[in-house]
């Protein structure tokens, strides 16, 4: 249950229009979906795992499922997509079929979760899925699984990739490290995926083998929430995407840029773009730590990062505490210039199990009449501090317009060529 989701009409029509937006939220729909291609891969034999994705909607899945009678359905679905889930899982439960789900929100909101399904899972999935599964083989399924501790990356098997086969990829997704150290109040990658961790690189070895052998994989997503920001030396992990000879992409932030010895070997690596949170020239952001700093400093690492021949994303959440027209307007005559290779606009998005959250509840600021369907970053959840409601919706999608033009789509397209092309000199 996958996918860019958008609430508000004219946003997603103008998402849609749009070239640059268009062809994020396909790449998006196509990745497969890696927990729980690592959940059937840690399946006890006598279990027969298929893959099925939600495309049809969700009653023509049901309909196959119901079909199908499997045993227990496990379903992943993140907050904006999660009603979709429930409806999906009310009605094979009404057809008799055990019902799993987990996932962020499933981690977040797990009593809510249940009253959808047999079993919410939450946290890692991977350390009581066995035990899970022997629970629904003996018929005795219990509302809530957790584990008592964090997942050892150091365990991690490889995903079954072999279940999305008969079906084209534009590319694939690994993970190499879980979670974030930082403790940014919009996200929930530092508080619901628990503590930081890092994939041996051996394991990743194995997976990027997997892909490339069998699957012909050559790009790559990681499927991380900051791929250098642990104590771990880089440089093996460069190496063996160097050995895969893949091409591939990650989140960072700008402080690579000042690592020298790890720009040295990027681009050789097989590298070809980062997404880096800039999040906003508005600095109201709560727990961004070490990554908060003078604009012209990380404007200076995302130069240092592009001349090495790999491409910068910036990203910024709008509309937090302290925009206004004045600082939407500033944005958007930064952003039309910026040598940025690519950008990514979201607006500030109140996800459960954020501290943000927490916050604008305890602030009465939430909009109760929008519910997990406007979780989606690109719909207005919440009441703005400086703003109305519509002031905002309507700000955001000028700001669009005005960043994703033709012209300033096409000095960046051409930029990017240009960093691309720098890739010859580097190596």
């Amino acid at each position: 249950m996958s996918g860019l989701r958008v609430r508000e009409r004219e946003m997603l029509e103008l998402g849609m229009s749009l070239p640059a937006l268009a062809s994020r939220a396909t790449a998006i729909a196509s990745l497969p979906p890696l927990g729980l291609l690592t959940l059937a891969a840690l399946t006890p034999e006598g279990w027969e795992t298929t893959l099925h994705e939600c495309e049809g909607g969700v009653g023509a899945l049901a309909h196959r499922l119901a079909l199908d009678r499997p045993d227990l359905v496990a379903i992943s679905a993140l907050t904006p997509s999660i009603n979709d889930a429930y409806v999906l899982a009310d009605a094979l439960r009404a057809e008799g079929i055990r019902v799993v789900i987990g996932g962020l929100h499933a981690t977040a909101m797990p009593h809510e979760v249940a009253e959808h399904a047999d079993a919410a899972v939450i946290g890692d999935g991977e350390p009581v899925w066995p035990d899970l599964l022997g629970d629904a083989a003996a018929d005795r399924l219990r509302p809530l699984y957790q584990a008592p501790r964090p997942f050892d990356l150091c365990s991690a098997p490889v995903p079954r990739f072999d279940l999305v086969d008969g079906r084209p990829r534009p590319r694939y997704t690994i993970q190499t490290a879980r979670g974030c150290p930082l403790a940014c109040d919009f996200c929930g990658a530092s508080r619901l995926l628990g503590p930081f961790r890092e994939k041996p690189v051996e394991l990743i070895e194995q997976e990027l083998s997997a892909l490339t052998g069998a699957h012909g994989a050559r790009t790559i997503e990681l499927a991380d929430d900051h791929t250098f920001v642990g104590r771990r030396d880089p440089l093996p992990l460069l190496a063996a995407f160097e050995r895969a000879g893949v091409r591939w992409f990650t989140e960072a932030d700008w402080r690579i840029g000042e690592r020298p010895a790890l720009l040295d070997r990027l681009a050789a690596s097989g590298c070809v773009q980062v997404l880096i949170g800039v999040e906003t020239l508005v600095p109201r952001h709560a727990g961004m730590g070490a990554k908060a700093a003078p604009l012209s400093r990380v404007m200076d690492a995302v130069a240092a990062i592009q001349d090495r021949g790999v491409a910068v994303i910036g990203c910024f959440v709008v509309g937090g505490d302290g925009e206004d027209f004045e600082s939407l307007h500033a944005l958007g005559e930064f952003l039309v210039e910026a040598p940025f290779a690519d950008l990514q606009l979201t607006l500030e998005t109140p996800f459960p199990g954020t501290g943000l959250r927490v916050r604008l509840g305890r602030e009465g600021r939430l909009l109760r009449d929008r519910g997990w369907e406007a979780c989606t970053l690109f719909d207005v959840a919440f009441r703005p501090d400086r703003m109305s409601v519509e002031q905002l919706e309507s700000g955001f999608r000028n700001l669009v317009r005005m960043v994703f033009a033709h012209g300033p789509s096409g000095r960046r397209a051409k930029l990017r060529r240009r960093i691309w092309g720098r890739r010859e000199e580097v190596l």
